[in-house]
């Protein structure tokens, strides 16, 4: 074990075949010489020792071996440029989710149909995503406060956060997995000029843009969308490449709880209608906290976590403490991201550790002399 991880195999091989280079060998104590050398796809590092009496200076080579190896490892938490964060082969939708919303497309925009909930939910999102997002404004126009600002709504639908979105002044890609959503979508937007100006939209998945769109958008907004996301993981992985340094990512969805079962399938789907049947997963649901969590380790941090509750009698939504059903986050990516390490810094640190330790190991060696 070398600082709490196994030696690789390639490594053991390493070891052995200089413990046999170093057997009945007479020398002098053994100088070291290190290479670094470029790859396609990696960084590495060649640690060269000259024979010499491996049973007299096995301390100071083994030390240095593991100086080796443990800079490897370090490396590898550096994301270097052309190293991807997500894999193509995965995907984040789910086929069985596209057929449940493809059966409903042609519904987006009845504001008394299965949808109204969404439209209802406006009130709170459009204002939570606006007012955030002029924290961080320097300036504003009047009536376009979110001018000059790109913005992806993720999993649009039929558009009916985008819109108003645009509305606001953003410019704001829409994309679905959908084709017919997004047929929809482009037919409304269709009716306002100025909308069709500002609003685009794009019938893919959002794995399918990272690359294109790395770091391009103010912010991301995800509403009632990874709660259907096959890898919720990759998904916020995606979120967070697509986002600028500093830019703000913004998630409505459902806790996972025994009420949001009882309250958001039973009840809403199966006694009430309030949505269709099978629009909803309870295994797919998130909690604050784990959510929070992988936000987190993707350099995302979070500002705010705020309740919602709908009630379905008015058909109105409002804020609440309790998280226990829907709720909002607004997660901020870290600006440290703009300006990674680069790779070459790393490797000038590492070399400095290991000559460090190769000038503490020679006076073990000496003491071991005497």
């Amino acid at each position: 074990m070398l600082g709490g991880r196994k030696l690789s195999s390639s490594g053991s091989r390493f070891l052995g075949a200089h413990r046999s280079a170093f057997r009945g060998t007479q020398g002098d104590c053994p100088r070291l010489t290190t290479s670094a050398a470029y790859s396609k796809n990696q960084l590495s590092w060649t640690l060269q020792i000259k024979p010499s009496v491996f049973s007299e200076y096995r301390i100071m080579c083994f030390k240095s071996y593991s100086m080796t190896f443990a800079c490897l490892n370090r490396m590898k938490s550096y994301r270097l440029p052309w190293t991807r964060l997500y894999s193509t082969s995965r995907t984040t939708v789910d086929s069985s989710e596209v057929k449940t919303f493809l059966a409903l497309a042609h519904r987006w925009w009845d504001e008394q149909g299965v949808y109204a909930p969404l439209h209802s939910m406006n009130d709170l999102r459009v204002p939570f995503i606006r007012d955030n997002l002029l924290k961080t404004a320097a300036d504003h126009q009047p009536g376009k406060p979110l001018s000059g600002m790109k913005i992806l709504d993720v999993g649009c639908g039929g558009g009916l956060l985008t819109e108003p979105l645009g509305r606001l002044g953003a410019s704001v890609i829409g994309i679905d997995p959908v084709d017919e959503n997004i047929k929809t979508a482009q037919h409304h937007k269709s009716f306002d000029p100025v909308l069709d100006k500002r609003i685009e939209y794009r019938a893919c998945s959002l794995e399918k843009i990272v690359e294109e769109t790395a770091e391009t958008f103010d912010a991301v907004v995800a509403s009632e969308v990874v709660e259907h996301v096959i890898d919720l993981e990759v998904f916020i992985q995606c979120c967070c490449q697509v986002l600028k340094p500093g830019g703000s990512l913004f998630i409505t969805t459902i806790n996972k709880t025994q009420l949001s079962y009882a309250l958001g399938i039973v009840f809403s789907e199966q006694i009430a209608g309030i949505v269709p049947k099978g629009t909803h997963t309870w295994e797919k649901f998130v909690s604050p906290e784990k959510l929070e969590s992988i936000l987190e380790s993707n350099g995302l941090s979070v500002q705010t976590v705020a309740g919602m509750l709908y009630n379905p009698f008015s058909g109105y939504w409002h804020w609440s403490e309790n998280t226990s059903l829907n709720y909002a986050a607004h997660a901020v990516k870290s600006s440290m991201q703009e300006h990674p390490a680069p790779a070459e810094f790393a490797l000038k640190e590492e070399t400095e550790e290991l000559r460090i330790e190769t000038s503490t190991n020679s006076g073990v060696h000496e003491a071991l002399k005497k």
